[in-house]
């Protein structure tokens, strides 16, 4: 059976689809499209911003900008730059995105589990009834010299009870944290229903932050499942794979 499920690559369009929603919306970290105006202002009122492509996916191509006491320090993989003006920075990322289009994001300091940086993917699928449901929650441990947590960037996949068991929170936490990040990722389909027809499956990239907020980074419309398999328990890979069979997701 052929893959049947809506894909949508701009990151830019599935935030705003979020922001209409009152219940959604303070989910979002502020994010805004790169120019010369929001990298300054995002700048001024952060300390952390993420330079994102708006079409990118796997965690590719990611720059953290930090603000240093000389200016700004990025870092994309885990090579390092330094600027000492907004402008010398804003010539070095235009020049890197091109004629591509991308985001800044303002940064969410991750919490992390045995000290590594991690966050939650929540996988929304539909049922027969064509109903939303969220059918698992797994987590990506990054590699602490990384930008980002992606499989493909060196994290590792892990089961979200085990790493937040690695996590400083309260027992109460976790299962709270759980309830509500299933509540979201059903409201987040039947969001982007709203917007537009066709999906039946989408991975949420939800961090934790350091005070146990949660904030999506992005929703993927044809989110990877293959590195589930690295799992010694495959219930979750199983799943997930039950309830995509309907919609042609067999691999």
């Amino acid at each position: 059976m052929k893959y049947r499920s809506s894909t949508i690559k701009s990151k830019w369009t599935k935030t705003q689809w979020l922001l209409k929603d009152s219940y959604i919306k303070k989910y979002i970290p502020i994010t805004l499209p790169f120019n010369k105006k929001n990298l300054s202002s995002m700048l001024a009122d952060y300390t952390t911003v993420f330079f994102k492509p708006t079409n990118g996916s796997g965690g590719n191509n990611i720059i953290r900008i930090s603000k240093t006491a000389g200016g700004y320090q990025t870092q994309l993989n885990t090579t390092k730059k330094s600027y000492s003006t907004t402008t010398q920075l804003y010539r070095d990322l235009n020049r890197f995105a091109g004629t591509r289009p991308y985001l800044l994001q303002k940064g969410i300091r991750l919490a992390k589990s045995n000290g590594k940086p991690f966050d939650v993917r929540v996988m929304v699928q539909k049922t027969k009834q064509g109903t939303w449901t969220s059918t698992a929650l797994f987590t990506k441990v990054g590699n602490p010299k990384k930008v980002a947590t992606n499989y493909n960037q060196g994290g590792t996949i892990g089961t979200f009870h085990n790493t937040m068991n690695g996590a400083k929170f309260s027992s109460a936490f976790t299962p709270q944290l759980e309830s509500d990040l299933k509540r979201l990722g059903v409201a987040v389909g039947k969001n982007f229903d709203r917007n537009y027809k066709g999906f039946k499956e989408l991975g949420l990239d939800v961090a934790i932050d350091s005070k146990g907020k949660a904030w999506i980074l992005e929703v993927n419309t044809r989110p990877q499942i293959y590195p589930l398999k690295a799992l010694k328990d495959k219930s979750i890979y199983k799943k997930i794979l039950s309830y995509g069979k309907q919609y042609g997701r067999y691999k």
